[in-house]
């Protein structure tokens, strides 16, 4: 399957961001991509907005949804973006959606790894979500989503993988500091070797961000990557066959000793 990473800068207006996705994923599926990353934030970015979040998700949350559906169709490509639901209650969720090319909502992640690190807290912004790991079917692949910070959690991963994914799609607003470049590629690439699976990540890359979207087969090779591009996108070609090679000569997932389960 034909996967592309798109990597942009969003601004405070949705339907501006909309229409950006659906230019890139036009793009996208000319050059054969079947399914399309976007990042975290892909609605609208928290330092961008001029309204509570909560407001701001309440109404254009249902919108933006029916944006990427769609898109999808229009453009006969699954898409997977991200933005802030409606909770019912004072804080929105993070929320990572993913898109069949025929229009269906497949699922909605709600990040459950809210960003409370490097002096930044996140859990004053949103509500973490509680409902657990999600896994959708796009065409050959099982497909886990993971939001951003949660890529720092092994075991988040695992359970994608426990749950069947053999691609992980990460949508990010990794945001730059010291080292924080080196920890994104080191850990993109780790999440692939031990879980012996595809991991194609898209990165914001408005002025806190670093972008640096990227491709990583189930050996931990670099199969795409992007740079700080304001506005990129790369295809590559996730094959089924390579997850079989890598699960063939590096069976970890067989040869383990401490499986942990779900609480």
């Amino acid at each position: 399957m034909k996967v592309a990473a798109a990597q942009f800068a969003p601004t405070a207006d949705v339907g501006d961001n909309l229409a950006a996705i659906e230019d890139m994923v036009g793009e996208a599926t000319a050059a054969g991509a079947e399914l399309v990353i976007f990042p975290e934030e892909s609605m609208i970015p928290a330092e961008a907005a001029a309204e509570p979040l909560r407001d701001i998700a309440e109404a254009h949350w249902p919108a933006f949804l029916d944006g990427l559906s769609r898109i999808a169709t229009t453009h006969g490509a699954a898409v997977i973006a991200g933005g802030y639901e409606g909770s019912g209650a004072a804080l929105p969720y993070n929320t990572i959606a993913a898109v069949a090319a025929d229009g269906e909502l497949l699922g909605r992640y709600r990040k459950m790894h809210l960003y409370d690190a490097f002096n930044y807290r996140e859990s004053r912004e949103v509500q973490r979500g509680d409902e657990g790991p999600c896994v959708v079917r796009i065409g050959e692949f099982n497909v886990g989503l993971v939001n951003c910070y949660d890529v720092r959690f092994p075991e988040f991963t695992r359970s994608l993988v426990e749950m069947g994914a053999d691609l992980l799609s990460v949508s990010a607003a990794w945001v730059r500091g010291p080292l924080k470049e080196d920890h994104w590629t080191t850990l993109l690439r780790t999440r692939a070797i031990e879980n012996t699976c595809w991991v194609v990540a898209a990165s914001l890359t408005t002025p806190d961000c670093i972008g640096m979207s990227m491709a990583v087969d189930p050996l931990g090779i670099v199969r795409g990557a992007l740079g700080e591009e304001e506005r990129a996108l790369f295809v590559v070609d996730a094959d089924k066959h390579r997850i079989d090679r890598a699960r063939t000569i590096l069976p970890v997932l067989r040869n383990r000793r401490i499986i942990i389960g779900p609480r």
